[in-house]
């Protein structure tokens, strides 16, 4: 992968194994926009981006969703702030429909036409496996691992935690078999798995860092 040209960098994630904070560390070590499932899924409800509406902005702007992070102000606080609005449980894929995934693909490539950014998110590694500057991760961890860190930071008990990953993990791999006719755990879908068993989100940054070289 090229960092000085246009990229993208997708990371799946096993819920408890820190990834999602993994991509945001690694966005602020490379100074590139972060953006997950749960965001791009806020998005589509608070402003409508249909499949239709999209093909109305890009009918408009060449690169439409740089017009539109400039009417709505996409920014960290912004994107935090919707975020744990919707993270809780993942309720948001439950919802999920053959429209939404076609306008969550159009919003993801709308992304990485207009700028570098790293994506955490399921479909990622799909949307992008033709990219040319694309490198796709995938972080698990021990169940031992993710449980306590669920339980940790939910502040519940690890019975709970584990239903809440039993659950999560079905839905996501569902996900990915219904929209990719594949399976997560695949690594064939992957440039590179790392455990984040043993290691903190920093480690496991630096281990990105330096496999990009």
């Amino acid at each position: 992968m090229n960092l000085n040209e246009k990229f993208v960098i997708t990371i799946n994630r096993e819920l408890g194994s820190g990834g999602r904070t993994v991509g945001r560390k690694l966005a602020e070590k490379l100074n590139v926009p972060f953006y997950d499932k749960a965001l791009i899924n806020a998005l589509e409800k608070k402003y409508h981006l249909t499949v239709e509406e999209i093909e109305r902005l890009k009918g408009r702007e060449h690169s439409w969703w740089a017009d539109f992070k400039r009417v709505v102000s996409i920014g960290k606080s912004v994107s935090d702030e919707i975020y744990y609005q919707v993270e809780m449980g993942e309720e948001p894929d439950i919802l999920t429909t053959d429209d939404m995934f076609k306008a969550e693909v159009e919003i993801l490539k709308g992304i990485a036409e207009d700028e570098s950014c790293i994506v955490a998110g399921r479909s990622g590694f799909f949307v992008f496996r033709k990219h040319p500057n694309h490198l796709s991760i995938l972080i698990q961890a021990s169940m031992d691992f993710r449980v306590a860190r669920v339980a940790r930071k939910k502040n519940i008990t690890p019975e709970e935690a584990t239903k809440i990953i039993n659950k999560v993990d079905k839905m996501r791999e569902n996900y990915v078999n219904k929209y990719t006719k594949c399976s997560r755990y695949d690594a064939r879908n992957y440039d590179l798995v790392i455990s984040a068993d043993g290691k903190t989100e920093d480690e496991i940054v630096d281990i990105i860092l330096r496999f990009i070289g």
